[in-house]
C-alpha cells in the first residue's frame, strides 16, 4: 500500500522538530496549534511510526525514526522548492515559496516594510518570514529551511555567502537623565564601574562582552534579557546602560520613558549587517529576486538606524 503525506505536513513535522513544541511551532508559522497536531496525528498514523516523544512540562522531543524522518522531510522540501523556483524560471516570472530570516534585535524595524514593497512587486510568492538569534538563523541557512538571512557577520560558517550591506559602530543606551547622557562619546573605560544590562542573546551578547574584553575591563552586569524592549525599558527605569549596534527610530522606551544613545569611542569593533544564504541559491530567480531587492532597499533604510560620532 502507497503512503501519502502533503507538503504542508512535512512543514508541520519540520517545524515541529525546530521548535521543541506544537505551540511555538503555530507561532513561527502563524497557523493555529490544533492544525499542526492533526496534521502530525494523520502523518504518523499514515507512516505508522511514531515521530515526537510528548511531554507536557517539557514539549516535544523527536524520537530517533522521528529525527530521520525529519531529516529527509527537510531534502523534500527543498526538492520540492527546487521544482517549483524551475517551474517560474521556465516562465521567467518570480513565484514561490520564499522563507525570510531575520535578527529579532532589529527584525520589526526592517522586515515588514521589506517585505510590503517585495510583495507588492512580486505578488505570487508565498513569503514566510522568521525572527530569531543568530545560531537558529545559521542553523535554517544549513538545513535549507531558510533561504536569505538579514543578520550580522558573526560566527559565519564557510558554505554561506555573505554580502557587506553596511558597519554599524556599537553605542551606548542610557537613561535620558543620566549624567553621561549629554557627553559626545563614551570609551569602555568610562563604562566599566557602572551597571550594566546585557542583551543576552546567542553570539550577540559575545560580541558585546568581546568589547571590554578587548579593553582590559571587566563589565559589571546586573541584569540581563533576551528581549530587546525589556533590556531598554531597564535602562530607561534606571537599572543600568546597555550597548547596541543599530538606532531606533524612537528615543522611547516600551513603557514611554526616554532613552539617550552615546557613541563608543576608540579601538571598538562594529557590526557588518548584510545578507547571508547558501552558495549557489541565487540561481533561484525568486531568491535572487529578493536580494537585489533587499540590497536597493535596505542600503537606503540602513543610515537611519546607525548612531555616528
Amino acid at each position: 500500500m502507497s503512503t501519502r503525506f502533503t507538503l504542508r505536513q512535512l512543514e508541520y513535522l519540520v517545524a515541529v522538530g525546530q521548535a521543541g513544541s506544537v505551540t511555538l511551532a503555530a507561532e513561527r508559522m502563524n497557523v493555529s496549534a490544533p492544525s499542526i497536531s492533526t496534521a502530525l496525528a494523520q502523518l504518523e498514523a499514515e507512516l505508522g511510526l511514531p515521530l515526537f516523544f510528548r511531554k507536557h512540562t517539557q514539549g516535544m522531543t523527536p524520537t530517533p525514526s522521528g529525527l530521520e524522518i525529519i531529516r529527509e522531510a527537510i531534502a523534500t522540501l527543498a526538492a520540492a522548492r527546487t521544482l517549483s523556483e524551475l517551474a517560474a524560471q521556465l516562465h521567467g516570472t518570480v513565484k514561490g515559496s520564499l522563507n525570510i530570516g531575520c535578527l529579532l534585535t532589529f527584525a520589526r524595524m526592517v522586515v515588514p516594510q521589506l517585505r510590503r514593497s517585495f510583495m507588492d512587486l512580486h505578488p505570487a510568492v508565498d513569503f514566510h518570514q522568521l525572527e530569531t538569534h543568530q545560531g537558529a538563523l545559521l542553523k535554517g541557512l544549513l538545513d535549507g529551511t531558510l533561504d536569505v538571512v538579514l543578520t550580522y557577520d558573526l560566527a559565519l560558517p564557510p558554505e554561506l555567502t555573505f554580502i557587506d550591506l553596511g558597519t554599524l559602530p556599537p553605542f551606548v543606551t542610557l537613561p535620558a537623565d543620566h549624567p553621561l547622557a549629554t557627553r559626545e562619546t563614551l570609551s569602555i573605560t568610562d563604562l566599566g564601574d557602572l551597571p550594566m544590562v546585557l542583551l543576552d542573546i546567542p553570539y550577540s551578547a559575545d560580541y558585546f562582552l568581546s568589547l571590554f574584553e578587548k579593553a582590559g575591563v571587566k563589565p559589571r552586569i546586573v541584569e540581563r534579557s533576551g528581549d530587546l524592549e525589556v533590556v531598554r525599558s531597564l535602562v530607561a527605569n534606571g537599572f543600568g546602560y546597555s550597548i547596541s549596534n543599530f538606532r531606533p527610530f524612537s528615543n522611547l522606551a516600551a513603557d514611554g520613558r526616554k532613552l539617550a544613545f552615546v557613541p563608543l569611542s576608540g579601538a571598538v569593533q562594529p557590526m557588518q549587517i548584510g545578507l547571508l544564504y547558501r552558495k549557489g541559491a541565487s540561481s533561484s530567480l525568486t531568491i535572487q529576486a529578493f536580494i537585489d531587492h533587499a540590497k536597493t532597499q535596505l542600503q537606503s533604510l540602513l543610515p537611519k538606524l546607525i548612531l555616528r560620532v
